[in-house]
């Protein structure tokens, strides 16, 4: 018995010589760190370049007042000197202080009787002298919230985002009647509906991290939402495929991230027109909601794609066109109330992710469809017919 080899011991014991011999390299790099904050590295060189950064995140019109919402996206301190306005010194009062720390914001008020429809040029001089120029290109108040523009902004998103998708649903009971290489087709459809779809919420994305403050690195941001949606819903998709679910069931499934992925677009959306609507350009959100009605009653046929050979419940039907056009209502009361740049990245990075993983998912099942009867042609036709689909109404949008 003693010739037994021993077991392998898998599980190891925390300890405290362990969590030394973790911490020595942390401490180590510390001293380093130091070393060099204090040595200068040996570089011989003056702390005269003066490095700032100021970035408008809002600009707030009220009667007889301007705001603005400001964050230091600078290595060091910046203190807000004066505020011009139309070439003359304009006195400001700062929330919570004119010195914005690293990453700080303040919020800066001035009592200006501003007039609606007309243009401003301000300038923002940090105590170094740096200018930081802004442009008001037409003056509109900014809706405050309440409960009229609160339904305003809900209404916009079921414009936009609900009413389309269920639209789109209502085609269910007619698709149901086409044969097989045509339900192929359709699918195929919803494949290219969503590249289209993805591949555009990745632009928007990279936009929007254009405008986001350099130091919370936009586009390092919309891609750790994007991998995070990406392989959450992946994980989801390999646990759903190990309970041994029926065939109908897997395409409920696939129906619902679909519904998922294309709400996150929609979020996005209303994310636009919302904001379009809060710095006043109001034709400009009329004609996004005119051009995404148009866009989104697609979004609903390809919802209901996987599902047209099985019999959903009207319940479930019910909740995928929620689940795919309601976050645009969501959408538009934060870009309305509290348009932010980084919240735009984040999102749209989440939606592209989810989308990218939804077309996977399609992919899969036409594979597993077409394995005894491939229909390369169908296939191909229907992912360019999707494609072109949202391209001729995005020429409505753009």
């Amino acid at each position: 018995m003693s010739d037994l080899p021993r077991p392998i011991q898998d599980k190891k014991t925390w300890n405290l010589p362990l969590a030394v011999m973790l911490a020595l390299p942390l401490l180590a790099l510390g001293v380093v760190i130091a070393l060099f904050t204090l040595t200068g590295g040996g570089l011989q060189h003056s702390d005269t370049a003066q490095v700032e950064n100021l970035s408008v995140e809002r600009v707030l019109l009220y009667p007889g007042q301007i705001q603005l919402v400001v964050r230091n996206a600078g290595p060091r301190d910046l203190t807000i000197a004066q505020v011009v306005i139309n070439g003359a010194v304009w006195p400001a009062s700062f929330a919570p202080s004119a010195t914005l720390p690293r990453l700080g914001s303040a919020t800066v008020s001035l009592d200006y009787m501003w007039e609606s429809g007309e243009a401003y040029d301000l300038l923002l001089f940090s105590s170094r002298s740096i200018a930081f120029p802004l442009n008001i290109p037409l003056a509109l108040e900014t809706p405050r919230p309440n409960a009229k523009t609160f339904l305003s902004f809900t209404l916009i998103g079921l414009y936009v985002g609900v009413l389309p998708v269920y639209l789109g649903l209502v085609w269910f009971p007619a698709l149901r009647r086409l044969g097989r290489r045509w339900m192929t087709f359709l699918l195929a459809v919803t494949a290219g509906l969503l590249v289209f779809l993805g591949v555009d919420t990745v632009v928007e994305a990279l936009d929007q991290a254009g405008k986001a403050p350099a130091p919370l690195q936009g586009i390092g941001l919309a891609s750790i939402g994007a991998l995070a949606a990406f392989f959450t819903l992946e994980t989801l998709s390999h646990q759903q495929a190990a309970q041994g679910r029926s065939e109908a069931d897997e395409r409920l499934a696939l129906s619902y991230r679909i519904a998922a992925g294309i709400g996150l677009h929609n979020l996005g959306e209303g994310l636009a027109i919302g904001a379009a609507y809060n710095l006043g350009q109001a034709a400009l959100g009329s004609f996004l909601v005119i051009g995404f009605i148009l866009q989104n009653i697609t979004e609903g046929l390809g919802i209901i794609a996987p599902v047209l050979r099985d019999r959903p419940r009207l319940g479930q039907l019910a909740l995928l066109g929620l689940l795919g056009g309601g976050p645009a209502i969501l959408g538009a009361w934060l870009g309305g109330f509290a348009p932010s740049p980084v919240l735009a990245v984040l999102f749209l990075g989440v939606g592209a992710g989810a989308i990218f993983q939804v077309v996977l998912e399609i992919a899969r099942l036409l594979r597993k469809d077409t394995v005894q009867a491939p229909m390369p042609a169908t296939i191909f036709s229907g992912v360019v017919a999707g494609m072109l689909i949202l391209w001729a109404t995005g020429l409505i949008i753009k």
